[in-house]
């Protein structure tokens, strides 16, 4: 089931680069990336205790021969975000793929 899932990565997946908040050597993966909606007239800012977050977000879906983690960050096509929540997917006792929440990723200031 995992070659299936590889294969479907390789074929249809998206180019992005992933660059792990542990060792920072960017990796060229392929993945399923797209933005999660929401309703229209929901505003892209949402309040939290510490102030105003935005409420964009991204789901992830990779190789599961690559692990994700909280604070790694995936850049494709002039989006750079940062993974928030990360997850790995079995099916049936066996390693099938990575799932991960993203959102932008705040660039540090000049």
């Amino acid at each position: 089931m995992t070659g299936t899932f590889d294969l479907l990565l390789s074929r249809y997946g998206q180019s992005v680069t992933l660059t792990p908040r542990a060792s920072e050597q960017p990796i060229a993966l392929r993945a399923f990336l797209q933005p999660i909606l929401t309703k229209q007239e929901d505003l892209p800012i949402a309040p939290s205790p510490l102030g105003a977050v935005s409420s964009e977000r991204w789901l992830y879906l990779g190789s599961g021969s690559q692990p994700l983690a909280p604070g790694d960050q995936v850049d494709t096509e002039g989006l750079a975000l940062v993974i928030q929540e990360a997850r790995t997917v079995f099916w049936q006792d066996q390693l099938f793929y990575q799932r991960a929440l993203l959102r932008k990723r705040k660039e540090a200031a000049v």
